[in-house]
């Protein structure tokens, strides 16, 4: 008895082992709405090129949309036997309609089916990646509104640095997902294109409209070679490497996160909703969810790194070896987004503790640098004996074991006898960030602008 996908080349079922190694519904069930569109597409393009009946298109249309109900109410039956998403499909499809079912596969490939639901999958996934991105750019910048001018600690080594102000911190990452949406728009102008009609790898003698079918799935244009339409999975690096970059993102903030939250900076507050307890310690309040972003960084670069492995090797056309191609994906998408709304329900919920903040901004001499530029500003100092100068001033403080602005005025004039009470104006945390209005500093009114820009830039994006 041939085997009913494979035909008579093949006189016996596989192995057992061969069935479970080959096996891919378990994963390639989530691209069922794409394969479904897909072969809509494609049976309306063969029934207008006079491949197939009329009558059988219609009946094909119409059993589709039978399964994608069944697929989406929980009737329908997954049967690893048939292997994947398209068999299923196919098999249920001849099971509602008859003989006309065995049209659908007219001028088709599973080689370019799968090439063409998975593009339709990443595309649709890309989207829904940029909806959440915006949504937490969104709470980024309301916050940041919010706090356009409560003052924190900037570091540089994890040292205090210079003082900025929580706003300021927070659209830094606002830019940064702004980059990472456009990562995202890139690979899906680069992957919007179509590969049906392609075949198994050398394209097809019917006379098929492949414009029409990139049309009605909404692609941008067609691919132009037949091995390349089959075989390419860069589409799905590209996006992966997108994925990766913003994981990235989110766990720098994530980690930042778990040390302002820990009582020993207590510069913000995480409530109930994203912190756990301990079985053990009963005063314990833990960033779970911050840490489970961060953590979550290394299934989505794994993917990455797993699927440039599969490709590496891999000779023209497609390879067996490009089923592995999704379950990685997949997987990484999903927890992306997860950590996206995991990060915007944080930043939403967090709140600093501005006193602490404006503490803790102060600590280190943060700044010793408005003292240098003050020199250099108001005793026309050249910048680098102004920095040797501020140098030795912290130094007596450091000595004093006084903050910068509280060190008495002749203790700094016995190291520059210039240096006038008008220094006192530039050396509170306050007036740090104040001064800092260049474009992209840290001023408060910088800040209000700049938050501004971006919920109005955001709302129409809409």
């Amino acid at each position: 008895m041939s085997n009913k996908m494979w035909g008579g080349r093949f006189g016996s079922g596989p192995d057992p082992i061969m069935e479970d190694i080959n096996v891919s519904i378990d994963v390639d069930r989530h691209l069922y709405r794409q394969d479904i569109a897909a072969s809509k597409a494609h049976a309306a393009m063969l029934a207008k090129q006079g491949i197939i009946p009329a009558q059988d298109a219609k009946q094909i249309a119409h059993g589709l949309d039978t399964i994608l109900s069944e697929i989406e109410s929980g009737k329908f039956a997954f049967k690893r036997a048939l292997e994947d998403i398209h068999m299923n499909v196919e098999s249920r499809l001849a099971e509602l309609i008859g003989p006309a079912a065995g049209r659908l596969h007219t001028a088709r490939s599973r080689n370019d089916q799968v090439a063409t639901d998975f593009r339709l999958w990443v595309r649709d996934a890309i989207d829904e990646i940029d909806a959440a991105l915006a949504a937490y750019q969104r709470a980024l910048a309301e916050k940041a509104l919010a706090h356009a001018a409560t003052v924190m600690p900037g570091f540089t080594h994890l040292q205090p640095a210079q003082p900025v102000t929580f706003g300021h911190h927070l659209l830094a990452y606002v830019e940064m997902a702004a980059r990472d949406r456009g990562r995202f728009a890139d690979a899906r102008g680069r992957l919007n294109e179509n590969p049906l009609g392609a075949g198994a790898l050398a394209g097809t003698s019917f006379a098929i409209d492949r414009a029409m079918t990139a049309k009605a799935l909404g692609f941008a244009r067609v691919m132009a070679n037949s091995l390349d339409a089959v075989a390419a999975r860069d589409f799905v690096l590209e996006t992966l490497a997108a994925c990766a970059i913003t994981a990235a993102h989110l766990s720098r903030f994530a980690e930042e996160i778990v040390i302002w939250s820990s009582p020993l900076t207590g510069l913000i507050r995480l409530s109930d909703k994203f912190t756990t307890g301990s079985s053990m310690m009963p005063q314990k309040r833990n960033p779970d969810a911050a840490e489970l972003v961060r953590a979550k960084t290394g299934r989505i670069i794994g993917a990455l790194v797993g699927l440039l492995t599969v490709i590496k090797g891999l000779p023209l056309a497609y390879q067996k070896d490009l089923q592995e191609d999704k379950e990685g994906a997949i997987d990484a998408i999903a927890a992306l987004n997860l950590s996206l709304a995991a990060m915007t329900g944080m930043v939403r919920d967090m709140e600093p503790d501005a006193a602490r903040m404006q503490e803790a901004a102060g600590e280190g001499y943060s700044t010793a640098t408005d003292l240098a530029d003050w020199l250099t500003r108001a005793l026309k100092v050249p910048f680098r004996e102004a920095h040797h100068i501020a140098g030795r001033i912290v130094a007596k403080a450091a000595e004093a074991n006084v903050p910068l602005d509280k060190l008495p005025l002749p203790l700094m004039q016995a190291i520059e006898p210039r240096i006038t009470k008008a220094v006192f104006g530039v050396l509170s945390v306050a007036n740090s960030v104040k001064s800092r209005s260049a474009y992209g500093g840290t001023a408060p009114s910088n800040v209000r602008a700049q938050a501004k820009r971006w919920l109005k830039r955001l709302e129409k994006k809409q």
